[in-house]
């Protein structure tokens, strides 16, 4: 007796469009809002002005990636609507030539020619344009835009990533303040590169590695702008 359930897929690229917004606004705030702190932090000043600064770049941050992400995700979408209009009256035009031209498709991935062009007519007859769309295009439910999605995860993430670096800013000692953000910047680092691994199903070693590191360097970079510019200023 089998006693295992239907058998079911679960794949990663299902996730991709919210979870690339999602780590991109996560990592954002994360690092972006602790070397506004850092780089306030660095400059000589008081609690206040740098909660007041991360609490600000929060905020502002969080919208930008909101609306950039919208902005730039609408875009590709208008291209991909553009292209399937396009794609749609040239088969009311030139139908012949588009069922030849999807065999063509089928042929380069394998089919022999007798069979690509039945798998070209049937699916035409079925679906001319899902058809055109998903083989010639590269358009389908997976890969199609999503611009409200791309837009939430990004500013909601950029939220979370954000604010751990103020409840450092406002619970931290002052006097180690540029310690304890590039500290705890590094441990939030590595907590988003597993979990950015694990819900993408790579490697989670090299994901770690490869956000710590540019994460560290911006922190790194910030706090010797902020010194230099307190130094100078003073």
């Amino acid at each position: 007796m089998n006693r295992k359930g239907p058998y079911q897929e679960n794949h990663c690229v299902n996730r991709r469009n919210w979870l690339r917004a999602a780590i991109l606004g996560a990592n954002d705030g994360i690092l972006s809002t602790a070397s506004i702190v850092i780089g306030v932090d660095a400059a000589g000043t008081t609690r206040e002005p740098i909660v007041l600064a991360g609490v600000a770049g929060l905020v502002a941050g969080a919208l930008s990636m909101a609306a950039g992400e919208y902005v730039s995700v609408s875009s590709q979408s208008d291209l991909e609507t553009a292209d399937l209009k396009r794609e749609n009256q040239e088969l009311i035009d030139f139908p012949e030539h588009e069922e030849k031209e999807l065999a063509k498709i089928y042929v380069t991935r394998g089919l022999t020619t007798d069979l690509a062009a039945k798998v070209a007519r049937e699916l035409t007859e079925h679906d001319a344009l899902g058809a055109h769309a998903r083989d010639e295009l590269g358009i389908n439910e997976i890969t199609q835009a999503k611009p409200f999605q791309a837009a939430f995860a990004s500013g909601a993430a950029f939220i979370f990533g954000g604010i751990l670096p103020v409840i450092v800013a406002f619970l931290g000692n002052l006097s180690a303040m540029v310690y304890l953000q590039y500290g705890f910047g590094i441990v939030f680092l590595i907590i988003l590169g597993s979990v950015a691994a694990r819900a993408g199903g790579s490697n989670i070693l090299r994901a770690v590695i490869r956000v710590t590191f540019w994460g560290t360097t911006a922190m790194g970079l910030t706090a010797l702008i902020g010194y230099l510019f307190g130094m100078n200023m003073g």
